[in-house]
């Protein structure tokens, strides 16, 4: 009893610390399979195996109960600590060459995530990628109004040297 409340515990604090939380069913996986999935993600994730009626309990307690239904079957979690796209992105490339693997759902931002969104997330750019095009967005309005203010600025100075050359073929 004392373990399962320990470990009830663990898991609800899991819930409670990761960014985002992605449930999957591993039937039919091997244990190396599950180790290199474990490999791929150690960076910005944790995986772990689950006993589904401890998880029900800890996610509830967590805030959590859009995982109810689909806890069911051999079920493992992705409690993500670092960047939920990049988890995303190796779980589905993992589930390409590994069929096996189903990703049932997730929890990120506060908000129940379905198998279709997780898909979407995996789908997004990753972070570095993003702030690059948004860093490249500013530079080119900074350079577009840097023009605008020159603008009128090189266009008096046109003005000015072509009255100055009219004035020197006058005279």
């Amino acid at each position: 009893m004392a373990n399962k409340e320990a470990a009830v515990a663990e898991l609800e604090d899991l819930f409670k610390t990761s960014t985002a939380v992605l449930l999957t069913e591993y039937r039919g996986l091997t244990v190396a399979q599950l180790k290199e999935l474990r490999k791929s993600i150690s960076e910005h994730a944790t995986y772990a195996v689950v006993k589904n009626t401890l998880t029900k309990i800890a996610a509830n307690k967590a805030g959590i109960s859009s995982f109810d239904e689909e806890l069911v079957g051999p079920s493992a979690i992705a409690f993500v600590h670092g960047d939920p796209v990049a988890v995303a992105k190796a779980l589905r490339d993992f589930t390409k060459a590994n069929p096996l693997l189903v990703v049932k759902g997730g929890y990120f931002d506060g908000n129940p995530l379905t198998a279709a969104e997780v898909g979407k997330l995996a789908d997004l750019e990753s972070r570095e990628v993003l702030l690059a095009k948004l860093a490249g967005a500013f530079k080119a309005s900074l350079f577009g109004a840097a023009y605008l203010f020159n603008a009128p600025l090189s266009q008096a100075v046109r003005t000015v040297d072509a009255l100055r050359e009219k004035q020197e073929s006058a005279a």
